[in-house]
């Protein structure tokens, strides 16, 4: 498990592919409460190849010196995000 916001990840391997292959994350916030955005990629066994980005929002809790899971919310592709960036911003304008 990782101990620091920086360690976190969600890259992960079967068999030796890397099935999920995280691209970049931006660390939301920190703390006992950490919230982290991740950009990925899925292998797609039967193309041979990685799938489209994704995108995961997730938090952590920090107890006993070690982030656990404890939430995620997947977004599934660029229309999606699209939508939620225009909702926020016209709430932020």
């Amino acid at each position: 498990m990782a101990s620091t916001p920086e360690e976190l990840s969600i890259s992960y391997s079967e068999d030796g592919t890397e099935v999920v292959k995280e691209l970049d994350k931006v660390i939301l916030s920190k703390g006992a409460w950490t919230t982290i955005l991740f950009r990925y990629q899925e292998w797609n066994r039967a193309k041979d190849a990685y799938g489209p980005e994704k995108y995961s929002i997730r938090r952590y809790q920090k107890r006993s010196g070690e982030y656990l899971p404890k939430s995620k919310f997947n977004i599934s592709s660029q229309d999606q995000a699209k939508a939620i960036i225009e909702a926020l911003q016209s709430w932020l304008d």
